[in-house]
């Protein structure tokens, strides 16, 4: 057969039915000539004893030879059809050993059972399955699956079949094949999510107390004063009220817990972990409260209160758009703060809320963004620096989406405890909790101190 030529397999079955076929033909074939051989040689050895006879013991010379013609004549018989029979059972022997024939290096089905036991070892101990005291026997040993492939065998290598076969190699991702051997290196550090917050810790006036509560004196109103001829009497003048802001403390907690065996077999630290994540937790929820916290068990937002420009109220301003923010809108927010204010104001929006603001353009068709040109320096808008922070809404009808103001005037942030953990390894074995908290407020102590943006036309 030439190299590359691929033959079916439904005619490398038909190739074995024709072998049979031809064997038995062969079978008969011989079996006819034997017994043709067998009366041939019968009628000889017959005509031999009728010589004989009829020499009656006296033995002569012409009877001599024919007695040896004819004995030579069934020697050269008998050689004349031993010959080829043998030639013939040699080249059924070869078609018998064939692959696909029914027969396997010569072997035929003699210790069919003693290949298959030891094919069946070979295959556990290469898969890492074979232990101490396995039993090989008929009940384990698939036989008749060992010869299927012994017949198939041959068959897949006198053709082209791209069918993947078993590969008996070393391999990093088979275990029982030396994977366990290559040992898997763990990093010392754990890579984590970053979660966007608020920066108006940064921004607003933070104070650190030792009671409960914060109260700040609050100044409502104004001295009076007038003109005055140099002889004319002085009446009293009436002089402002002063007022109390409280602004209370609330705890935040978290209690996670971990395995002992965990705290002592991990690669990292997992209680300098537990720490950090608790840490930035707490900060991107207290974060969340100084911008929309009711002030219930929390602190209060600046977003929380009423429109208004006087007592506990927030002008809100609109944006000019019903959905939108305009460029005009946001020159009506800064003009609307007081100039004392504007000098430390800066701007609080989200992420999307920038990138909309940095399409706007002017009346000249120029960006009234203005991009920060040195590192670390935030961007300004309208000459004031804009800061992201994720707790705002979006822009959408109706939301308060932008904030500006002087928050450090306006915003109070109230620490009475930093984070606090106390680990106990007791009470819920074979676990440790580790209980953390802190205590902490925030309320607006100048409203008038930031305004805010409402998404509207008018």
């Amino acid at each position: 057969m030439p190299d590359g030529m691929f033959i079916p397999a439904d005619l490398e079955k038909k190739d074995g039915n024709n072998v049979t076929a031809e064997i038995e033909r062969e079978i008969r074939s011989i079996g006819g000539n034997i017994k043709t051989l067998q009366e041939s040689v019968n009628r000889d050895l017959e005509a031999v004893r009728k010589v004989a006879e009829e020499a009656k013991g006296a033995i002569g010379p012409e009877v001599k030879s024919q007695i040896d013609a004819l004995t030579e004549s069934v020697l050269a018989k008998m050689d004349a059809a031993t010959k080829p029979v043998s030639e013939r059972l040699d080249g059924i022997e070869a078609r018998m050993n064939r692959p696909g024939a029914g027969g396997f290096g010569g072997n035929g089905d003699d210790g069919l059972e003693k290949r298959a036991a030891e094919f069946a070892r070979t295959a556990l101990a290469v898969r890492g399955n074979l232990k101490a005291g396995t039993v090989l026997d008929a009940k384990t040993i698939d036989v008749e699956g060992y010869k299927a492939w012994e017949q198939s065998f041959g068959l897949y290598l006198r053709s082209k079949d791209d069918r993947a076969i078993e590969e008996k190699a070393l391999s990093v991702g088979s275990d029982p094949d030396g994977g366990q051997l290559v040992p898997t290196a763990v990093s010392n550090r754990i890579v984590m999510q970053v979660y966007e917050t608020s920066p108006l810790r940064q921004l607003a006036t933070v104070e650190t107390i030792g009671t409960d509560s914060l109260e700040i004196p609050n100044d409502l109103g104004e001295f009076d004063a007038g003109w005055v001829g140099e002889t004319e009497g002085r009446t009293e003048t009436n002089t402002s009220t002063l007022g109390v802001l409280r602004i209370p403390v609330h705890e935040i907690y978290a209690k996670p817990k971990a395995t002992q065996k965990m705290l002592e077999d991990a690669s990292v630290n997992i209680e300098t972990w537990i720490a950090t994540k608790i840490a930035d937790k707490f900060s991107r929820t207290e974060a969340s409260a100084f911008i929309s916290g009711n002030g219930v068990k929390k602190p209060r937002g600046i977003l929380t209160y009423p429109s208004g420009t006087s007592g506990a109220k927030i002008e809100q301003i609109a944006s000019g758009g019903a959905t939108t923010v305009t460029a005009d809108g946001l020159i009506n927010v800064m003009i609307a703060l007081k100039d004392w204010y504007a000098s430390g104001a800066s701007w609080l929006m989200r992420r999307a809320s920038v990138g909309a603001v940095m399409l706007l353009k002017d009346g000249d068709g120029q960006y009234i963004w203005r991009p920060g040109l040195e590192a670390g320096k935030p961007s300004t808008l309208l000459g004031s620096p804009v800061y992201q922070a994720a707790d705002m809404p979006a822009i959408g009808a109706g939301t308060l989406p932008i904030a500006f103001g002087n928050f450090r005037a306006g915003y109070t942030v109230v620490d009475r405890l930093g984070i606090t953990v106390l680990r106990d390894p007791y009470s819920a074995k074979p676990f440790v909790e580790f209980y953390s908290r802190k205590r902490v407020g925030g309320d607006v102590v100048n409203f008038e101190a930031f305004k805010l943006m409402v998404v509207s036309a008018s």
